[in-house]
């Protein structure tokens, strides 16, 4: 079965995972395999029209809320310009501050009403976790890389309201904790959870740098989020803080 999105390059087509019923998308990755490269290594994407659409739609969004930079973009972002814009845009800003600028840009995407229009079109019901679960794998694919629709418990409910994210582009290229922490996943659980009434739990593993999103989920406190106590990527991260237990942008 194919995706009747005829506008979004996905070249190969959905497959089979090899261990799950399931099907992924393998979107613009230039490696041989199809997949992300290994951990220590940066997988190499090759992006088409859609995709730079995207980064250059969000990133002069949040180029209002960056601080200045000469030589910066002014026509097309790439993913390297789309990231650049992200940590002009955590300097100087604390973790509160950089996710109400994440709800800022993402309000201004949308037209008014939406977020009343989505809680009366996606009531948080079973149907409607599993349905955002499934357009998540295509739509996000520009920003997280490839993903697949996974079998997740809620609730005491075994439902496919689960998204796996290989292994994410935007931690993989940022290379920093307190990004993903505080530009992505604290900001975009809030707004599913707050804005649009639908709850999104997203679990990412510095391991691997794969994230599981989980709709239909309440997120826990960052307090009591395991994100609270992790470390700097002390060896790719140009803002980590080497001396550091804990990564200093998700302190509280």
């Amino acid at each position: 079965m194919e995706l009747g999105l005829h506008t979004i390059s996905c070249r190969p087509p959905l497959t089979q995972s090899y261990n799950r019923n399931i099907r992924l998308i393998r979107c613009g990755i230039a490696e041989p395999s199809g997949m992300p490269a290994p951990m220590g290594q940066k997988t190499r994407y090759k992006d088409g029209f859609f995709e730079k659409a995207f980064m250059t739609l969000f990133a002069r969004k949040m180029e209002k809320f960056a601080s200045a930079k000469d030589g910066a973009a002014k026509g097309w972002y790439d993913y390297e310009s789309f990231v650049d814009v992200s940590k002009r845009v955590v300097q100087g800003r604390s973790r509160k501050e950089q996710q109400e600028v994440v709800r800022e840009v993402l309000l201004s995407m949308l037209p008014p009403g939406a977020p009343a229009q989505f809680r009366k079109l996606f009531p948080p019901t079973k149907w409607a976790a599993e349905f955002n679960a499934a357009i998540t794998v295509p739509f996000f694919y520009w920003l997280v890389g490839p993903s697949e629709v996974i079998e997740v418990e809620v609730n005491g409910v075994k439902q496919k309201s689960g998204v796996l994210i290989k292994k994410c582009r935007y931690l993989e290229n940022s290379g920093c904790v307190g990004m993903c922490v505080n530009m992505c996943k604290i900001p975009t659980q809030d707004f599913f959870t707050n804005e649009f009434g639908l709850p999104l739990t997203m679990n990412p593993n510095f391991e691997d740098m794969s994230c599981e999103m989980v709709y239909g989920q309440a997120p826990p406190p960052l307090e009591l989020d395991l994100v609270s106590k992790q470390a700097c990527y002390a060896e790719i991260c140009t803002m980590a803080n080497k001396n550091s237990t804990v990564c200093p942008k998700v302190q509280f």
